[in-house]
């Protein structure tokens, strides 16, 4: 049995946020419905790499953080749609929504209604910048929580200007707290039979991803110092070129940098640095770096990595993303899981970040098509044909 076997999520969400928060709910086993409005599918459904899918509605945007869903059309500011809101809410545990400002309680499905009729309800937003304060109103996305919460500015290269991330670590960051807060209010509710409100922030999620330079921030007042290279203190941190490409090292501590030396075949500064404090060796970083980048280029970068990990020094050749995929670690992980008959789409999409032991994370339906099961809801929540034909022809889905 999976955590959320038996737990309804009514998810009202687009883009990528908030549907990855409902994903990771989905793969743990909850019953997620996709709600869309019939003339206004999420965007994601037409945008990725392949237009065939793309003009299918099935993009590979949408796909990574749709599998394991239901999805069903409904319009909400009709009759009929806001008859068959009422039914599903009596049947929800989870209602998530990331609609920007106010526009879903102008539906009339704001907290208080869709409590009175579900008192036991979790009702969970995600907006840019929450729901409080004096920005609550304004739209925004991954790249605009970048600029504004300093991360942008923080990925900026020495001399340069600022960069954006290129994946977009806010709208992921955001929906691993959002699902992270679903799953406390869930249990929180086993033990107080009350249901929860959850206001999710894309800004304050950024701060979350950001929680040590944050925190030196509000310390000495000062923007984090930024290193596109090698850390401005450690020189066993950062990327050097070797013979045939790029080498990320990891000998962060004061110890490992001493066995990166002795691994390289530097004896004599190995045991320099054993004699030193951390404030010597810190002083000597010049000095270090330049030793490390021309012992660096005598090998290959897959060699040092071969050589350095067996010496349990942490580094990385550079790899692109099509490289990693196909790494053994990789495969045997399981955390990307087989999706069989997409044609012309992924063959895997990532499951999740962790594995159980027993009843873990599971793919264990497709992403959905466009409103693919709106019929299956509608006879579960108990309308008829006859009632679902004239839902229809009303529009309502």
């Amino acid at each position: 049995m999976r955590p959320f076997e038996g737990v309804r999520v009514l998810d009202f969400s687009h883009v990528l946020a908030g549907p990855f928060c409902t994903y990771q709910l989905a793969v743990l086993g909850a019953d997620v419905l996709k709600i869309e409005p019939p003339d206004r599918p999420d965007m994601t459904r037409s945008e990725g790499v392949s237009p065939q899918l793309n003009e299918q509605l099935y993009g590979t945007y949408f796909l990574p953080q749709n599998g394991g869903k239901r999805a069903m059309t409904l319009d909400l500011s009709s009759p009929g749609g806001k008859q068959i809101m009422e039914r599903l809410l009596g049947t929800a545990d989870v209602l998530f929504q990331n609609y920007a400002g106010s526009a879903f309680e102008r539906l009339g499905f704001g907290y208080e209604h869709c409590t009175a009729i579900n008192p036991r309800l979790i009702y969970a937003t995600v907006t840019g910048f929450g729901r409080t304060g004096p920005k609550a109103s304004h739209p925004a996305y991954d790249v605009v929580i970048q600029a504004f919460s300093g991360m942008m500015h923080a990925n900026r290269p020495e001399g340069s200007e600022p960069e954006r991330i290129g994946p977009p670590v806010v709208d992921y960051g955001t929906g691993a707290q959002a699902a992270l807060a679903i799953a406390g209010a869930l249990m929180q509710r086993e033990r107080t039979g009350r249901g929860q409100r959850i206001d999710v922030s894309m800004l304050d999620s950024a701060f979350m991803l950001m929680s040590a330079m944050t925190a030196d921030t509000m310390t000495n007042g000062e923007a984090p110092r930024v290193y596109q290279d090698i850390h401005p203190k450690h020189a066993g941190y950062g990327t050097y070129r070797t013979a045939d490409g790029l080498l990320m090292l990891g000998a962060y501590t004061h110890r490992q940098l001493c066995t990166l030396m002795a691994a390289i075949g530097e004896d004599r500064r190995a045991s320099e640095i054993a004699a030193e404090s951390d404030a010597e060796t810190v002083a000597a970083r010049d000095s270090d770096t330049a030793l490390l980048a021309r012992r660096m280029t005598e090998r290959s970068a897959q060699e040092w990595e071969d050589m350095l990990n067996a010496s349990e020094i942490p580094a990385a050749r550079v790899r692109r993303l099509d490289e990693a995929l196909s790494e053994p670690q990789v495969v045997a992980r399981n955390g990307i899981q087989d999706l069989d008959g997409i044609e012309g789409g992924p063959s895997g999409l990532p499951v999740a970040g962790f594995s159980y032991d027993h009843g873990g994370p599971e793919l264990d339906r497709p992403p959905p098509r466009f409103g693919q099961h709106t019929d299956d809801v509608l006879a579960e929540l108990g309308f008829t044909d006859a009632e679902v034909s004239a839902l229809r022809s009303a529009g309502a889905v």
